[in-house]
């Protein structure tokens, strides 16, 4: 009898577990779409329909081929990641589906037009963004590869990040921000492939110099500050942000991706001058920014008064706390507020269709989806062995929460208004597909976190090797 069998077999049970559990909790975000969805068709008087069926069936089916890939080829995962992801997006689809049913109603909107079908394209591309994720999870079996090309999918990420810069505006502008690759059958923005592209590149720099970042430097007021020499990551952060900023006129993505890497330089060097350099570089960056650009200086009015600009460049953020105040603690219900109201209710403003409907309960429900995401996307972070998993995860899980930040934050007129997406809840292509691809390196790097130690069976020594004894008959 061997040693092997007995350890795989012990090993075999937690990765049993993790998705059976996985499979619960998937079934839960399936219930609960589908009474949203109910409640939406009642709400609005729609006779339940087959566009239900269809819309549940294919919802359960990416699901299930999404678990049964996780199940074959990521079995430690954590158990809490797809379900999450699920739920968001399946009230983002229950969203976007209400937002179509109130396009063609005039009580809804004074200006009624026919009803659009954004949810039936929103299920398309969760489908592809479901391919997208099966793909990276067959395909890279090491999270650790990944370092290998880290400078070749950096300089990847900034092609795609300049690419719109490049283009005429014919092909790569749409209201007002040159963010878009626009083809006759779909537009693309490849700003959401850039950042997940540069969060690995600064994951495999920061840990191949970590040395050269902990290094003390001069100190002043008892903050041990880098040494010049050693700035080129957050300076180069810094100008890729200004550089964003200037010819795309993309405040959100500047930010974003300013805000993750030095998220990553503080959460590999441990030190505080880098968020102060950080914060003082984005303080000179945002005056310079301010004075050169007018776009910057109309989203800056809109924040300070947007009732003053109420009909031009404020009705957006007026209309979006009205409907949050409407919404008050408990909402108005699903189906019975007025979101259409607000110009892309489906997009940039989708947490104040939640809002509205929701109120500050439904909000807080939503934030809590996403709360356990990034927490789990932490614990991966934390558990994992090596330190270039620990920073891409670590990585990955901020730019969510940032992402979040800026997004509620400008809806509700905390921060300037920056046109970034909710993930997995906001209608488009671009951000779902790369949020996909961001879930599946979280739970390759989460099965790898995971994974027990199975040991290997001693070898058995050679004949030639072994001990002679004399026999006595």
């Amino acid at each position: 009898m061997t040693d092997s069998p007995v350890p795989h077999a012990s090993a075999a049970a937690p990765a049993d577990r993790s998705r059976t559990t996985e499979l619960v909790l998937l079934v839960c975000a399936l219930v609960l779409v589908t009474v949203a969805l109910l409640i939406v068709e009642v709400a609005q008087a729609q006779e339940v329909s087959w566009d239900l069926a269809k819309y549940m069936g294919a919802y359960a089916a990416l699901f299930g081929v999404a678990h049964l890939v996780i199940r074959r080829f990521a079995p430690y995962a954590d158990p809490a990641l797809l379900p999450a992801v699920a739920a968001l997006n399946g009230m983002g689809l229950v969203m976007i589906h209400r937002l179509d049913l109130g396009t063609a109603r005039t009580d809804e909107l004074m200006n009624a037009t026919e009803r659009t079908y954004n949810a039936d394209q929103q299920l398309l591309w969760a489908a592809i963004g479901i391919l997208a994720f099966a793909a990276t999870l067959i395909l890279l079996r090491d999270h650790r590869t990944l370092a290998r090309y880290a400078y070749t999918l950096g300089a990847a990420g900034l092609i795609f990040l300049a690419l719109p810069a490049i283009l005429p505006a014919s092909m790569s502008e749409i209201n007002g921000s040159k963010i878009w690759i626009r083809t006759p059958l779909f537009n693309i923005q490849p700003g959401e492939f850039s950042k997940i592209l540069i969060i690995i590149f600064t994951a495999a720099f920061l840990v191949s110099r970590r040395d050269l970042f902990t290094n003390a430097g001069r100190q002043f007021l008892g903050i041990d500050f880098p040494r010049a020499r050693d700035m080129g990551p957050l300076l180069a952060a810094w100008i890729i942000t200004l550089g964003v900023l200037a010819f795309e006129t993309d405040l959100g993505t500047s930010l974003l991706i300013f805000a993750t890497v030095l998220t990553m330089l503080y959460i590999a060097t441990e030190r505080v001058s880098w968020l102060m350099l950080g914060v003082g570089l984005f303080a000179v960056g945002a005056v310079v920014a301010y004075q050169l650009f007018e776009h910057l200086q109309i989203r800056v009015k809109v924040w300070q008064d947007p009732f003053a600009l109420y009909y031009d460049a404020g009705y957006q953020v007026a209309e979006s706390l009205f409907g949050l105040a409407t919404g008050g603690l408990f909402g108005t219900g699903l189906g019975s507020g007025r979101p259409n109201i607000v110009p892309f209710a489906n997009t940039d403003f989708i947490l104040s269709s939640f809002g509205e409907e929701l109120g500050l309960v439904g909000l807080s429900a939503l934030f809590m989806l996403y709360f356990i995401f990034v927490m789990r996307g932490l614990r991966t972070a934390i558990a994992v062995r090596d330190s270039f998993g620990k920073l891409l995860a670590a990585g990955l899980s901020m730019t969510i929460v940032v992402q979040l930040f800026v997004v509620f934050g400008g809806v509700s007129k905390l921060i300037p208004l920056t046109g970034l997406t909710s993930p997995f809840l906001s209608y488009g292509g671009s951000s779902l597909l790369a949020n996909y691809i961001l879930l599946a390196l979280l739970i390759r790097i989460s099965n790898a976190a995971r994974e027990p130690d199975v040991p290997k069976p001693r070898p058995k020594a050679p004949v030639n090797a072994m001990p002679t004894q004399v026999v006595r008959k």
